[in-house]
């Protein structure tokens, strides 16, 4: 049997449109299980999709739905975000739980992992107890086998009541066997026979009780022995959710609350008290899932995960983890200057022989100036200059950032930082979204979704541009290049540039930490969250589908949306720098209103005013300050850094300027696209407001007091 498939839209489970089938005889399937299994590997595989997938927890931060075809029919494929269990502590698990215990998917597919089927049970059961049609996926089979892990997969089947299935979800034509099960279970008619957990006595008892009245009321398809034992655990959100899907009068039936009552003297009498019976019951999942991977999952040595540990003790050691995150870092950086200088002049040259074909062809047609200016010089002016510096570094940044994440090394990251963020009364997963950040803003602010408390959540929002993301790293080097480091292009200088750029960005972590821990002691209080971070094993990463993703997912993406909004301003700025009275252009007027202000900056209202127009891509602010030092109608641009440095120099810039424009460079506001995604994910006005003016004030500060020195010392 072949697999086909086709994809529909994207987004999280908030519409029904979301799950409309093509046909009336297509199934709702469900993909269920703890983060990093997979999940999102085997539905990319099945639907042609292209999910976003990687080697760390959380990375499903949003549901997808997708359409694949069996062989007796087709099927809406829904990937629901991990979750460790349908007690849920997160926006993300409670999007999971509630879709599979209220939907009434058709069949749930649980995938779990492979190397490590003990612990990943542990949901499985929970689900089992709720919904009667469910398959249990092992992936990463490949991967148990490398390690010498042999799963019997017949004999977890009778074990556990339901069918198993193996799988490799990277190689596509291990699916099949998975896609005929589902066609299986849509065709039984009757449930198959599961093995739920045994509890102890008292609890069975309890439940039992609630049961027998449960029998008689309508419960919208939910299993009496599932509903009777979240009842007795007393799960405030649970109930939340139990109260709007079964309505007032079911918790306001007078059987059912004697039963309750019943049920918890039971409990009682056993000196089982109630904020004890969720472990209860939580312990008996995980000696269940025990009992059944006993003698059916068999490790040829204890040695399996050997080199895990080895690595972890070089990544995670006391002494090690960040000197080593450091020269990582510094890896990346150092190979991303190095990388990117050619392709931005072939991109540069490429670029001015098309503009020059369409001024000649403006020309030709006898154009109105005004029109060649503003399409040339204005529009196509800013995007060459945006795509031409900022597409090399970010087709370099993102897939080595990429193949890091591949690995399995950003969570590491993730442990090495919780201390000193939970030292900020913050949550260690706003490392990952501060690592994020060095890519796109935008994006950190969206994966900020993967921290589970919305205080912790806003912090990480609010302080992500705090850190320059990829595109600010072309002006970075040019100025530390300019002025701090040299103009040759050696394998000295490349370092040196990377060692530099290193320590801005260890001062933006600094900062985030300080600002971090500021805010939680003043507008949002509050102590730390505890959280619980699998370590995922170190992987082989696929080179190849990391280059395609982190190229059309991330970097084309990225570059699509600068590019959008950089083509406006680059018609604004050609107005205003065309646009005169009395001789003067309005840049120039402009300039001159912000120079009062851009001096106690260490700035001058040039700089400043190439910061205010650069709102929509950083990539155009040294551009625009070109320009209006040569008091130029286009975007300016000289034959090489030397000769920027000259006109730098003579309009009079000095060490001090060029050090408070990289300290401004850090810390400002962010992007108009980041602050559209902090206005969407805050869904409030001021805090966006707050977002644009925290890293901004952080800036001037800090400009100012550089500028008070210089003036004190004589620079």
């Amino acid at each position: 049997m072949g697999l086909t498939a086709r994809s529909t839209g994207v987004g999280a489970l908030d519409s029904d449109t979301m799950l409309r089938r093509r046909s009336p005889h297509d199934g709702i399937v469900a993909l269920a299980g703890n983060p990093n299994v997979g999940k999102s590997t085997v539905f990319n595989a099945l639907t042609g999709m292209k999910q976003h997938t990687g080697n760390w927890p959380g990375k499903t931060v949003t549901s997808a739905c997708g359409y694949c075809k069996g062989e007796m029919r087709g099927y809406v494929l829904v990937d629901l975000p991990g979750t460790y269990s349908l007690l849920a502590h997160s926006a993300e698990e409670e999007i999971a739980r509630n879709f599979i215990c209220f939907e009434s998917p058709d069949v749930i597919v649980a995938v779990c992992d492979a190397t490590c089927p003990e612990r990943t049970l542990n949901l499985v059961l929970q689900i089992t107890e709720c919904h009667p049609r469910v398959i249990l996926c092992l992936n990463l089979m490949d991967e148990a086998k490398r390690k010498g892990i042999h799963v019997d997969l017949p004999l977890l089947q009778k074990r556990l009541g339901i069918p198993v299935v193996g799988v490799t979800a990277r190689k596509k034509k291990t699916l099949i066997p998975l896609l005929r099960l589902v066609d299986e279970q849509m065709e039984h008619s009757a449930p198959a026979a599961l093995h739920p957990p045994v509890y102890p006595a008292p609890i069975e008892d309890a439940a039992r009780v609630i049961r027998s009245r449960l029998e008689g009321m309508e419960r919208r398809g939910l299993s009496t022995r599932w509903l009777s034992l979240r009842l007795l655990e007393g799960d405030a959100s649970l109930e939340k959710e139990l109260f709007t899907h079964l309505g007032k009068e079911f918790f306001e039936d007078p059987d059912l609350e004697e039963a309750l009552q019943r049920a918890r003297e039971i409990l009682a009498n056993e000196g089982i008290l109630p904020d004890t019976v969720k472990d209860l019951i939580g312990n008996a999942y995980v000696q269940r899932a025990e009992d059944i991977c006993r003698g059916a999952v068999v490790y040829e040595t204890g040695a399996y995960s050997a080199r895990d540990r080895r690595l972890d003790r070089l990544f995670t050691g006391k002494y090690t983890a960040y000197p080593t995150m450091l020269l990582l870092l510094a890896l990346v950086f150092w190979l991303t200057i190095s990388l990117a200088n050619y392709p931005s002049e072939w991109l540069s040259g490429l670029f001015s022989f098309f503009i020059g074909g369409v001024e000649a062809g403006l020309s030709e047609i006898h154009a109105p100036p005004w029109l060649s200016g503003l399409l040339v010089d204005g529009i196509l002016g800013v995007l060459a200059q945006v795509i031409s510096v900022m597409l090399p570094p970010m087709a370099i940044f993102f897939p080595l950032f990429t193949l890091l994440e591949d690995a399995g090394y950003l969570p590491r990251v993730a442990y090495n930082l919780d201390r000193p963020f939970c030292a900020c009364n913050a949550c260690g997963k706003q490392s990952l979204t501060m690592c994020m950040g060095l890519g796109c803003n935008a994006a950190g602010v969206t994966g900020c979704r993967i921290i589970d408390s919305p205080r912790e959540r806003l912090l990480a929002i609010l302080t992500n541009s705090l850190i320059p993301c990829n595109g600010r790293f072309p002006a970075l080097i040019a100025i530390l290049s300019m002025f701090f480091i040299g103009t040759a292009g050696t394998l000295f200088s490349g370092m040196l540039s990377a060692f530099c750029l290193l320590l801005l960005i260890v001062l933006s972590v600094l900062m985030t930490f300080a600002l971090t821990k500021l805010l939680s002691c003043t507008l949002l209080r509050g102590l730390p969250s505890s959280f619980s971070l699998e370590l995922p094993p170190f992987r082989t990463p696929q080179a190849g589908k990391v280059l395609v993703r982190s190229l059309l997912d991330r970097t084309l993406f990225v570059l699509g949306r600068s590019a959008a909004v950089a083509a406006p301003a680059g018609a604004l700025l050609w107005c205003m720098a065309n646009v005169t009275w009395m001789g003067t252009s309005l840049l120039s007027y402009c300039a001159a209103l912000l120079d009062p202000f851009a001096s106690i900056l260490g700035l001058d209202g040039v700089i400043l005013m190439a910061f205010v127009l650069g709102f929509p891509a950083n990539e155009i602010v040294i551009p625009i300050i070109v320009m209006g030092y040569m008091n130029q109608g286009r975007l300016g641009e000289l034959s090489s850094l030397a000769d920027t440095r000259a006109l730098l120099i003579e309009n009079g810039w000095t060490p001090i300027t060029a050090l408070c424009v990289l300290i401004f460079f850090l810390f400002h506001w962010p992007c108009s696209t980041t602050l559209l995604t902090v206005k969407k994910e805050t869904g409030s006005v001021p805090w966006t407001i707050f977002a644009a003016l925290l890293p901004t004030l952080v800036g001037m500060l800090l400009c100012i007091l550089i500028r008070g020195l210089g003036t004190f010392l004589g620079i």
